[in-house]
């Protein structure tokens, strides 16, 4: 009879929008090996018998083959030692939780697998730590304060495409010689864009934007890629916006999320969140170049640290870019005197974009630029920040953005691009050697917007 209405429950759950809960890392039963052994086999079993995100990453297709290798072929056949094998290919993208799970919260399966891995993330590095080498991929800022300068990162960015390099770099370090390594910047997006002023003059609010946005840099465009940055601020300036640049505080916090040290997490909130919470009291928006530190701020932040008002503050005032430029164009408040046409552009929507259920904005806008056809490719790249570049993930990353990387071959446009930059710059990697040299290279969507515009 339970068991009955459980399957009953089950059938009728689950036609209301997914739902997060909190996550609870800083209550000592979240860290209690029994109970998240126990919780993961539940949540296992249920994914074993519907396996419809089998195709999303390597960690479902890790969690079937354990299962079908077992002597029962069910979960309890599977030794839980080897749990920790699914929770090492999750990166938490977060796209079985909002596209492919029928039995997320409210549904009484009540399945969050993301939160789940990272619970055995965290879980992981309380007992045992992290490889340095996981430790150092994550100190973005450290790594950029290091290499991010004159001479030092035209050196490192040398080093890095010297193939016996690679391969004792591989040897000594498991960073896999074939995969692609964002080079640094000899001068950071901060100190490129330090004495830039904005435009003085009344905010013009539009819908839920005040018409003041602030640019958070992020790790990525200020260490890596900071022609990002500048073309994001270009493109928000030539729209007529009191645009200021933010002070680069701190990385957003999601490397050493996905790593499970949570109190790396809270050090990094407490460096940015006091200052951003005084700039939306100020009156500003605030923008990022990268998908996932706008995810950051707008989700992951305020579910670990829910008690926290200004958390709640900044999360309310986040936006991604292209959002924020098509919310003011409903109100017919975008600039739209294009000067060029970009012919066919092939577009990659990011995982940490398209989860934070703001729609297709970008190929929105973009589609507003006149002699311009916009095709969407929506599927995972495989990138995620670290995953691709560890030896003993890199192939799993190849075969999983493999599919993508087809579809924007076979599209042959004359532009292409990610708005997560890693992830890109991933894809091109993949079928670069189906391409003649120089004959087309990776770009930001904002930066082919700023092309449209011919500032």
């Amino acid at each position: 009879m339970n068991e009955k209405k459980t399957t009953e429950g089950a059938r009728e759950g689950n036609l209301e929008a997914p739902q997060r809960h909190p996550v609870k890392w800083r209550d000592p039963a979240f860290y209690d090996e029994e109970a998240l052994l126990k919780e993961m086999e539940r949540v296992f079993d249920l994914c074993h018998g519907c396996r419809r995100c089998v195709n999303l990453c390597n960690a479902f297709p890790t969690l079937f083959d354990l299962v079908d290798e077992s002597p029962t072929m069910e979960i309890d056949g599977v030794d839980k030692n080897d749990y920790w094998k699914v929770v090492d290919e999750c990166y938490l993208c977060d796209l079985c939780f909002m596209t492919k799970c029928p039995y997320t919260p409210p549904h009484p399966w009540n399945i969050d697998f993301p939160h789940l891995m990272l619970q055995g993330k965290a879980f992981q590095y309380r007992k045992k730590g992290a490889k340095l080498r996981d430790r150092l991929l994550t100190s973005t800022d450290l790594m950029g304060r290091f290499f991010a300068r004159p001479l030092i990162a035209q050196a490192v960015n040398a080093a890095n495409r010297i193939n016996p390099l690679r391969k004792a770099l591989e040897g000594s370090f498991a960073i896999n010689h074939e995969a692609w390594i964002p080079p640094f910047a000899p001068k950071t997006a901060a100190k490129r864009l330090k004495d830039y002023r904005g435009r003085d003059g009344q905010a013009e609010p539009a819908g839920r934007t005040t018409g003041k946005v602030a640019v958070f840099l992020t790790c990525y465009a200020n260490h890596n890629e900071p022609k990002v940055a500048e073309d994001l601020v270009k493109v928000l300036e030539h729209n007529g916006l009191v645009v200021r640049v933010a002070e680069y505080k701190s990385c957003c916090g999601m490397p050493k999320m996905e790593l499970g040290d949570m109190e790396a997490v809270a050090r990094m909130k407490e460096a940015n969140i006091p200052y951003l919470a005084q700039l939306v009291d100020e009156g500003f928006d605030f923008v990022a170049p990268v998908p996932s530190c706008a995810l950051m701020f707008r989700q992951e932040l305020p579910l670990l640290f829910p008690d926290d008002p200004q958390v709640q503050k900044v999360a309310k005032a986040f936006f991604d870019p292209f959002e924020y430029l098509f919310e003011r164009h409903r109100e017919g408040k975008m600039n739209t005197d294009f000067r060029q046409g970009l012919g066919r552009v092939v577009y990659h929507a990011a995982c940490h974009q398209r989860v934070q259920n703001i729609g297709r904005k970008t190929m929105e806008v973009l589609k507003l630029i006149p002699d311009t056809e916009v095709r969407i490719v929506e599927r995972c790249s495989g990138h995620d920040g670290t995953y691709a570049v560890k030896a003993e993930h890199h192939e799993a990353a190849v075969k999983i953005g493999r599919p993508v990387a087809r579809q924007v071959q076979s599209q042959k446009a004359d532009h292409y691009g990610s708005d997560c930059p890693m992830a890109g710059h991933h894809i091109e990697h993949i079928y670069e050697e189906h391409l003649k040299a120089g004959e087309r290279e990776v770009e930001h969507p904002i930066s082919l917007l700023r092309k449209a515009y011919g500032i």
